[in-house]
């Protein structure tokens, strides 16, 4: 069965709106780019399109308009970013590294033009972190809270740098001060429930599994989580329960269908009956052994009794024909 994971980002038009741009509102020329606003606002509208490519060659107008300006490179960073996660989940490997790797450099860029700015740091991190760069996804969220700190999506990005190093008491530390600062992001939830499980700190486990169902009850997958950790306490019935209400959800979902399959089978071999025991068979009269020995017996009769009849003279019939 696999391993449910949760690891969505602020990747699309809604970080780039809630998040300011860096660049300035107004008509910027130069580059012959035009009006770089216009760019932007085009870009973003792409974007929630899903029409990547697209978007990337309006931000693209947006850096020659204006290559100065930090926030063009950040929009630009963003529209590659989300390209490689379009890329990555239609299993195209090659386009995704590429994309991302491009991201990354616009967010160098960002951070060149603006190296005061944690926003560069927190957007290379989390985009480190989708190629599996964890120990410097680590530092630009390092550096992004000693610019910023407790900021709740530099923590929350480090909490999964330290999830993806395995450093579990770390990541549980992280969102739980971000859980503090911005008390309804469920990702924060999530990964601090993953850590727990992971030290086998169960209950802490469903009560955060727990807490994101009491905000969302629809949501399948803290339904299928809170379930795999009731099974890994063993208590199989709760985890049906859970596992039925995510189906209702869900009634394609293989993976959860298996999961309650199993514990239907462990709670099945519990109420079981003890199995009849099975009689020994019995010893055979007639074994080799056994035969050899009556074998050898037998030759050792059929010897003596040739020795004790050897020489005895042959009698004799007077009236023998002769």
């Amino acid at each position: 069965m696999k391993i449910r994971t949760t690891f969505t980002l602020s990747i699309l038009s809604a970080a780039l709106l809630v998040i300011p741009s860096v660049v300035s509102a107004k008509k910027r020329g130069g580059g012959g780019g035009g009006d770089a606003d216009a760019h932007r606002r085009k870009g973003i509208e792409l974007i929630d399109a899903k029409q990547y490519a697209q978007a990337i060659e309006e931000f693209n107008k947006e850096v020659q308009a204006a290559p100065d300006e930090a926030g063009a490179y950040r929009d630009r960073g963003t529209a590659y970013r989300a390209a490689g996660r379009a890329a990555e989940a239609a299993g195209d490997g090659a386009t995704s590294a590429m994309r991302y790797t491009s991201a990354i450099t616009d967010f160098s860029k960002m951070i060149e033009l603006a190296p005061k700015d944690a926003n560069g740091y927190i957007e290379r991190s989390q985009t480190e972190e989708f190629i599996h760069q964890y120990d410097t996804a680590l530092s630009d969220a390092s550096k992004a809270l000693e610019l910023k700190p407790n900021d709740p999506l530099a923590l929350k990005f480090r909490g999964f740098a330290y999830i993806g190093l395995s450093q579990w008491d770390k990541a549980i530390a992280d969102f739980t001060v971000a859980i503090q600062a911005d008390p309804k992001d469920p990702q924060n939830y999530d990964r601090r429930a993953w850590a727990n499980r992971n030290l086998k700190n169960f209950p802490a486990a469903l009560e955060d599994y727990t807490a994101i169902l009491n905000a969302d009850p629809s949501s399948e997958d803290a339904l299928v989580k809170r379930g795999a950790t009731y099974a890994a306490m063993t208590e199989y019935e709760k985890a049906i329960a859970d596992y039925q209400a995510a189906l209702k959800l869900k009634p394609d979902d293989y993976d959860t269908v298996q999961r309650m399959q199993y514990a239907q089978s462990q709670i099945a071999a519990k109420n079981a009956p003890p199995p009849t025991p099975t009689p020994e068979p019995g010893v055979a009269f007639f074994t080799p052994v056994k035969i050899f020995v009556a074998v050898v017996i037998l030759v050792v009769i059929a010897a003596a009794v040739r020795f004790f009849t050897r020489g005895k003279p042959e009698q004799t019939s007077s009236t023998r024909i002769r």
